[in-house]
């Protein structure tokens, strides 16, 4: 328990068989139960997960620990519960087989723990008061609000990171949110409950669409400071289907949110003006570029320029009035968190990562 909340914490594993078992061994003694998840993984992760698995729940039936939820609570006695998916279904679908599970058992906050060792489980009181005090419904971690905590992160990851966060905030309306890809996140189980998990991706992009689903339902999402940690893990993601898998997903997204949001739930301006925007950028640009071809074809092509040009500026115009009142609607959904640790606890912390991957920089 912690702060009268049952905790539980998703971890998910594809090709983790050197981390994930760490993982599992490290979560803090308040979370009440630790569902790891092997999503189809062709190495050695599931054997280390059953074999984790089961010395810890032996160490707690021996009486070591007390299981703080009993089959009288909704579950059985097991701290560590192994799920194993047959074959590889996505990492979006082996959380929300976690998250599945943990509302059965009546959890009242989960979290997500990556099975790569990238997430520091210090800090998982942290990631989850957010959602434990009432703060917000849904809360994750973002390694880009301050420089000291991005130090660690390649600068392909980071602008990569940077552009998604960008399309991100179009999709899911949560313009001050960042780092949409950070899969060290809690949610409450009220927010588990009421989401259409079906209709969530089961691939890497369920973190940017689960985003979506929250805006729509009208939950509120905060951001917790975080730093980056990289070490000898190896990522699984192909990036080029990765990036276009995503940015189809998130015009989508976008496309779902403003239908849902702004014409059926109710109806705001900022759907017109987007819509405008789109046209004026779309006719002015295409304009301008047949116009030019014309003039260097020695055609008069100088009018077309002109009003071409008029369309792209209305359509910027546009643009950033629907950005404007885009975000003034979605402004109460967006909680800034409180940075707890203040700055010097970030640098001890980040020494001592340091220290402990010396190769990750």
């Amino acid at each position: 328990m912690y702060k009268g909340k049952r905790i539980g914490v998703v971890v998910t594993a594809y090709d983790e068989a050197a981390f994930v078992g760490r993982v599992i061994e490290t979560v803090p003694d308040f979370v009440d139960r630790i569902y790891a998840v092997d999503d189809g993984s062709p190495d050695e992760s599931w054997d280390v997960i059953r074999r984790v698995a089961e010395t810890i729940n032996e160490t707690a039936a021996d009486g070591d620990t007390e299981p703080a939820l009993t089959v009288a609570d909704g579950g059985d006695d097991r701290r560590v519960v192994p799920i194993r998916h047959e074959e590889n279904h996505g990492y979006g679908a082996a959380v929300k087989t976690g998250y599945r599970r943990a509302v059965d058992d009546e959890i009242d906050v989960v979290a997500v723990m990556n099975g790569d060792g990238q997430m520091d489980p210090a800090i998982l009181d942290r990631i989850i008061d957010p959602v434990v005090t009432g703060e917000a419904d849904y809360a994750k971690g973002n390694r880009l609000l301050h420089p000291e905590d991005r130090e660690d992160m390649s600068r392909f990851r980071f602008v990569g990171n940077a552009m998604l966060t960008g399309l991100s905030k179009f999709a899911s309306g949560y313009w001050s949110i960042g780092d949409p890809q950070n899969g060290y996140t809690a949610i409450s189980r009220e927010a588990i409950e009421w989401l259409d998990l079906e209709s969530i991706t089961d691939q890497y992009g369920f973190l940017n669409h689960l985003l979506t689903h929250l805006n729509v339902a009208g939950y509120r999402v905060a951001d917790v400071p975080m730093s980056a940690v990289y070490g000898d893990e190896e990522s699984s993601i192909k990036y080029v289907p990765f990036v276009r898998f995503v940015s189809l997903l998130l015009l989508q997204s976008f496309c779902w949110r403003l239908k849902t949001r702004y014409l059926v739930q109710s109806f705001n301006p900022a759907v017109v003006f987007y819509g405008t925007a789109a046209l004026g950028l779309a006719g002015g640009l295409s304009g301008i570029v047949g116009s030019l071809g014309r003039a260097a074809r020695g055609e008069d092509g100088i009018a077309g320029v002109a009003a071409s040009f008029v369309a792209a500026l209305l359509g910027l115009v546009s643009l950033g009035t629907a950005i404007r009142l885009d975000a003034e609607a979605n402004e109460p959904l967006e909680v800034q968190s409180v940075d707890r640790t203040g700055a010097a606890k970030r640098e001890r912390e980040q020494e001592d990562r340091t220290a402990a991957h010396p190769g990750s920089r």
